[in-house]
This record gives structure tokens, sequence and C-alpha cells, in this order.
């Protein structure tokens, strides 16, 4: 029961840290300079492994689609699918993974080893909201990275996949591009944007809150980012089948 307890508690915590990153991103005084070096180092971080992870999912991903619509013979709508199904789900989750262990844990480490220094204390002691001063612009740099790298992961696995499927299975280029003009409608691109912005302030906020609130000592901060990047995985999964349930449910499909 006390285990219960805890885990409610500490649940509660965190969506009160992120009630408080989202009405803390309007006021000011903006950390710019912060945001700005958080949201460079971000993208160092991710950017690379992004792109070189995108190209043999969507290999994969065509090939799988591919292989299975010549053996219900389908071959026409292999492009609809393989660029839907990287375009809407698999290019955020890269994204949100990486992210998540990439830079969260970064940020998780960083606002632990503060903490754990008394930084934060001697922070709210000089009337300085740790919040405002330090999560916010990591949390708006996780956003904003995760947007534009959703990009471009959906570009590059949409190229590998394209290359794969036409190159390797021997597909017809018109075929390919003419199934997915034919079904993809311009909603696919919100929601995977949007999928996006959302799981990078969830990683965002889940690795400021267990960095702000590590166990203590060294020991408390590494047990706190494993901690962080499990919990985002986890709530990145649940998250992303609610969207993808609602979406399907509001956006009507296109008729080919």
């Amino acid at each position: 029961m006390a285990t219960i307890t805890g885990g409610l508690r500490q649940t509660g915590r965190m969506f009160a840290l992120g009630g408080s990153v989202l009405g803390l991103m309007f006021r000011r005084p903006f950390q710019f300079a912060e945001f700005i070096q958080q949201f460079w180092f971000i993208t160092s971080v991710t950017i690379l492994p992004a792109a070189l992870v995108s190209i043999p999912i969507g290999a994969v991903i065509s090939l799988q689609v591919g292989s299975l619509a010549q053996q219900i013979g389908a071959q026409s709508f292999t492009g609809a699918a393989s660029v839907l199904g990287m375009l809407q789900q698999i290019s955020p989750m890269i994204v949100a993974l990486l992210v998540s262990g990439a830079a969260g844990s970064a940020i998780c480490a960083d606002l632990g080893a503060r903490t754990i220094r008394d930084e934060m204390a001697a922070m709210e002691v000089m009337s300085v909201n740790p919040v405002q001063r330090l999560v916010v612009p990591r949390v708006l740099a996780a956003m904003g990275v995760a947007v534009l790298l959703n990009g471009l992961v959906s570009v590059v696995g949409v190229a590998g996949g394209y290359y794969f499927n036409v190159v390797m299975q021997g597909g017809t280029p018109g075929a390919y591009l003419a199934s997915f003009s034919a079904l993809a409608q311009l909603p696919d691109l919100y929601i995977s944007e949007l999928k996006a912005l959302i799981f990078g302030f969830i990683a965002g906020v889940v690795a400021a809150y267990r960095g702000l609130n590590p166990a203590g000592g060294p020991k408390g901060v590494g047990d706190a980012v494993n901690q962080s990047v499990v919990i985002t995985f986890l709530l990145l999964f649940f998250v992303n089948v609610v969207l993808t349930a609602i979406y399907l449910q509001v956006v009507p499909s296109k008729v080919g």
C-alpha cells in the first residue's frame, strides 16, 4: 500500500512540474542563452544517430511491407503503407527514444548533480526559480529539436524505404509514389509533428523531475537517470497509443 501511495505521489508531483513548466513558458524573463545552448547540445547528440537509425528502419519496413504486398497481390499500395507507417508511427518514436535516451539522460544527470550540490536550494534562497531558470529552457529545447528531428527522420526513412523497395525488390517508382499521394493527406504530417512535440515535452519533463529529485549522492543521480529513461519510454508508448486512437477516430481516412 505504501508503494502504491508513494508512486501516486511521485506521479502527481511530476504532473505538477509539467504544469509549472507550461505556465512558466510564457513568463518573463526567458532564458534565451540557456535555450540556445541546450538546443545545440541536444541537436549535436541526436541528429547523427537519428539519421543513421532511420535508414535501416525505413528499409526494414519497406522490405517487409513490400514482401507482404507481393504475397497478397497488393504491390500498388506498398508506397502508401511504408510511408504512412514511417511518417505516423516510426519517425516520432525514433525521435522520442533518441531525445529521451541521449538528451534526457544528460538533462537528468546535469540537474541531479546540481541538486546534490545544493545549487537548487541556493537559487531558491536568492529568489531565483530553478524551474524557470533551468528546466523550462531544457524542455523547450527538447520540444524544438524533436519537431525538427522528426522531419529529418521522416525524409531519410522514406528515402531509404523508396530505395530498397524500388531497387532491391524491383518495384515501380511511379506506383510507389502514386499510392502514397492517393492515400496520404496533410493531417498525417500534422499528427507526426504533434507527436514529436508532445514526446519532446514528456522526455524533458520526466528527465527534469528525476534530476530535481534524486535519492541522494552520486549513486542516486545514476539511479535517477536510469529511472527517467525507463519512465519516459513507458509514457511515450502509452501516449502514442492514445494519440493514434484519437487521430484515427477524428480524422477520416482518405479513399484512394
